[in-house]
């Protein structure tokens, strides 16, 4: 059975009051991707006392040029983004380790209309076999995440799973997979349980809220009793991360998506 995770968004305050918060509403583990508001140290020693896990962190870096190359404007599709991608996932790894989180977060950035899409393609793929190797040795899952275009994120590059899948097959290592968003795939190409059911294997993480207005599942026109059975039944055991807004009071919303899982 997979681990719902909690949206980060749903309880307030730091980092560590959002952990706390999340454990109070009887979640295992919040999806924080940029836990950086408080010492490592700290998050981690709230993590050890709650027994709540940050479930994944997005790559990040601390120097702001790393960061400038790394944002949506640049990103991988950018053949000179490697070297500063390799330092981001330097950071982001001891950080990982400093806080037990085992998930990784990338994407690829905007398109770009200087140059073809399979170079763009292949960009992104050299950038993540150039780190890979760095997160087999650490034990950690880099997860690429495909983006909708229609309602979010206009212009970035890597909109559909079929890429996505494609791109971690070339990569060729069992610690870079597919970040699955299921609003985010709803919106771009529908067909969520086949897709899933035939693609769990790279699948590393998976992202959850609802169609239209990305609130909570429930409130829109996901099946999501269906979707989690479905993913349950693949044999998934990772994170499903609730990444979106709520619609009702924390504790509401978590009892009735808790009462949807199979």
């Amino acid at each position: 059975m997979f681990t719902l995770s909690c949206a980060s968004a749903w309880v307030p305050g730091t980092s560590c009051e959002k952990i706390k918060a999340a454990g109070k509403l009887g979640f295992k583990a919040i999806e924080i991707l940029k836990p950086f508001d408080t010492s490592p140290a700290e998050i981690a020693e709230t993590i050890q006392s709650t027994g709540v896990a940050i479930s994944a962190i997005n790559v990040d870096s601390a120097d702001e040029k790393t960061r400038e190359m790394l944002a949506w404007t640049h990103g991988l599709v950018w053949s000179d983004t490697v070297d500063y991608y390799k330092r981001a996932v330097e950071e982001t790894l001891e950080n990982a380790r400093k806080i037990g989180t085992k998930i990784v977060v990338t994407t690829a950035g905007n398109e770009r209309f200087d140059v073809p899409r399979q170079v763009q393609h292949d960009n992104t793929v050299k950038a993540l076999q150039a780190v890979a190797g760095m997160f087999e040795s650490a034990g950690v899952t880099l997860v690429l995440e495909p983006l909708n275009v229609i309602v979010n994120h206009k212009g970035h590059y890597l909109v559909l799973s079929k890429e996505g899948f494609e791109m971690v097959n070339e990569v060729g290592s069992k610690s870079v997979k597919l970040l699955y968003d299921v609003y985010h795939q709803q919106i771009s190409e529908g067909n969520l349980i086949d897709t899933i059911t035939a693609n769990i294997g790279p699948i590393g993480h998976i992202h959850l809220g609802d169609v239209p207005g990305r609130a909570e599942p429930g409130t829109g026109e996901i099946n999501y009793p269906n979707v989690f059975k479905a993913i349950d039944k693949t044999g998934y055991s990772g994170y499903a991360a609730l990444e979106c807004k709520r619609t009702v009071d924390a504790e509401i919303a978590t009892k009735r998506v808790f009462e949807m899982l199979p």
